[in-house]
């Protein structure tokens, strides 16, 4: 379990996480790319209020999952391995919505928050690492 905590920054694990989240709040808002996304994907885009709160709890639990996996391999200076394994994941999301018949626009828009979250919580490591 040590190798999943030494070193870690927990600082940097949360701001990455945080950021994230906000990032995809404004992402799939209707001011940038939520309203072409939620035709693609068949949902209805609603306010914030109308939010399904158990998708949103594992939104967050993923995001501070995947930013404790990029201050882990931070830690070992193997940071091309998380993006390795993000990319993976990307491409297997993206077949995962062909299969659920999303449009080109709605797997694009979600594979491209993928991978700015990964760069978004790379910055946090760079940024709070030693704090």
């Amino acid at each position: 379990m040590t190798e999943l905590t030494m070193g870690v920054s927990w600082l940097a694990v949360f701001v990455g996480a945080g950021a994230s989240f906000l990032v995809g709040w404004l992402w799939f808002s209707q001011k940038l790319f939520g309203t072409k996304w939620a035709e693609g994907s068949g949902v209805k885009l609603g306010d914030a209020n109308e939010m399904p709160a158990g998708a949103m709890a594992l939104q967050i639990i993923g995001l501070l999952l995947m930013s404790w996996f990029v201050g882990v391999t931070a830690v070992s200076s193997a940071l091309l391995t998380v993006t390795l394994a993000t990319v993976a994941f990307t491409v297997l999301a993206y077949s995962g919505g062909m299969f659920s018949q999303k449009s080109k626009y709605a797997r694009g828009t979600e594979a491209g928050y993928w991978i700015v979250s990964l760069v978004i919580m790379i910055i946090s490591q760079g940024i709070f690492r030693g704090m």
